[in-house]
């Protein structure tokens, strides 16, 4: 019997919002994604603040997320959504 069916596994990469640094360690991903970075997260961004007229900005965290994903598919020779053969 040869193998019809070769799901790829995917990894789907998210970043949470930029917020003060003191305020990231409560932040969780979005349902599914698991938190790949600790603490406070990394301090790569900068959130805004608008206060009256001006905006200001500030340098803040943010956290990674990974979500894991098999997308089906055929081995190669097969096709449809049954993965039939030639």
């Amino acid at each position: 019997q040869m193998k019809k069916q070769c799901d790829q596994k995917l990894l789907i990469r998210m970043k949470t919002e930029c917020v003060p640094c003191s305020l990231n360690l409560e932040t969780q991903c979005p349902a599914g994604y698991t938190k790949i970075t600790n603490g406070t997260g990394i301090p790569d961004c900068r959130y805004y603040l608008e206060i009256k007229t001006h905006t200001l900005s500030f340098p803040g965290c943010r956290h990674h997320c990974m979500k894991e994903f098999e997308q089906p598919e055929c081995c190669q020779g097969y096709w449809g959504p049954d993965c039939m053969g030639k």
